[in-house]
């Protein structure tokens, strides 16, 4: 016991006195501001009618890369919020990660900050800021964004989450991603139904978590998690919770038993998956080496989650290529290009309605 409590203190103060990976941001003049924002709106109107049928006729659970590289290339696709942990380099991990999707064949457009095309958000940047930001980037561009936070940025993703659907709490207030300052408004203009909504009470398609918990609760910036980090609010559609055994940094009990299984507190669709304890915490978003292997790309693309709630996928054949973390990779790819999909079908039957209603 003696020892466990001395590795605990010893993990509390390498977190304290690592190196924050944090950014230095810095909004535009608001003439290029203008210029983005509007450049931001237009890319939702430049469907074609032949593009339009063609991402219908998509099945969101089963895509193949040339239904991705022919047909979902050409439109645009969710804004995604990567929330790096918070001890410097772990960005570069999702960095990494970003790079992935782009070479799966992500537009790079939707994975870069508006203002200064950095690929993440830091987990020490304000939940409610973030929170926004996604509200922002919805109204721009018609489709919601999804968050994929790693370790304390996992945490953060949760938070944004409880932002979101706290109904009781003060308003949120919209953030630009391109001049850095709040717009001094608490409502978005609903780009589907044209009507105004707030920013409280916006549902996202898809957020997951990996890495969230252990030694990383005690830091006074988590606090506010105690007793909610595994029980997912309704302001998600669907939510997967990835853990790791023998994980210090990033796992109750080390990762072991329910203590690390999401749950909803509604009706949110929440999954817990748990990665091969061999994968390295700090490490897991790092996959743009999966690219390397077009055997392990294929593998990837065809990769289906379990149906269960909890699972422990399994890699059921050897590659002779680096294929660390591509449990991880596969299932998170499946879903955000699933609800590429979905948020485009979205986006087409509301501009079709309300066509036909006006």
């Amino acid at each position: 016991m003696k020892g466990i409590i001395v590795l605990i203190l010893l993990g509390v103060a390498v977190l304290a006195v690592s190196g924050c990976a944090t950014y230095h941001r810095r909004g535009l003049d608001s003439q290029r501001a203008r210029e983005i924002e509007a450049a931001s709106a237009s890319r939702k109107d430049t469907l074609s009618t032949e593009l339009k049928a063609s991402i219908l006729a998509l099945d969101p659970e089963h895509l193949t890369e040339s239904q991705i590289r022919e047909v979902l290339s050409r439109a645009p696709a969710p804004r995604v919020i990567n929330i790096h942990g918070g001890i410097f380099p772990v960005h570069t991990r999702m960095i990494s990660f970003s790079k992935f999707l782009i070479g799966m064949g992500y537009p790079e457009f939707s994975l870069t900050n508006a203002a200064d095309g950095t690929y993440t958000f830091s987990c020490y940047e304000s939940s409610a800021k973030v929170a926004g930001m996604i509200a922002w980037y919805y109204e721009k561009e018609g489709l919601r964004p999804v968050v994929v936070g790693h370790s304390q940025g996992g945490m953060q993703a949760v938070k944004v989450l409880y932002k979101l659907a706290d109904h009781t709490a003060s308003r949120l207030e919209v953030w630009s991603p391109i001049t850095w300052q709040p717009e001094g408004r608490f409502e978005i203009t609903d780009p589907l139904s044209g009507r105004l909504r707030p920013v409280v009470g916006l549902q996202l398609p898809y957020v997951s978590a990996v890495g969230a918990g252990g030694l990383t609760r005690l830091l006074p910036n988590q606090w506010s998690l105690c007793g909610r980090l595994r029980k997912i609010p309704d302001s998600v559609e669907e939510f997967t919770g990835f853990y790791k055994g023998a994980d210090l940094l990033g796992g109750d009990f080390l990762g072991y038993g329910p203590a690390n299984h999401s749950k909803p507190n509604g009706k949110a669709v929440v999954r817990t998956v748990r990665l091969p304890s061999r994968y390295h915490h700090g490490a897991i978003p790092d996959t743009q080496h999966l690219l390397a292997s077009q055997e392990l790309m294929d593998w990837i693309n065809h990769y289906q989650p379990g149906p269960g709630p909890v699972e422990t996928p399994k890699l059921d054949r050897e590659f002779d290529a680096d294929d660390r973390h591509i449990l991880w990779a596969a299932d998170v790819w499946h879903t955000i290009k699933k609800h590429w999909v979905l948020e485009l079908q979205r986006l087409i039957r509301a501009q079709s309605s309300r066509q036909h209603g006006s």
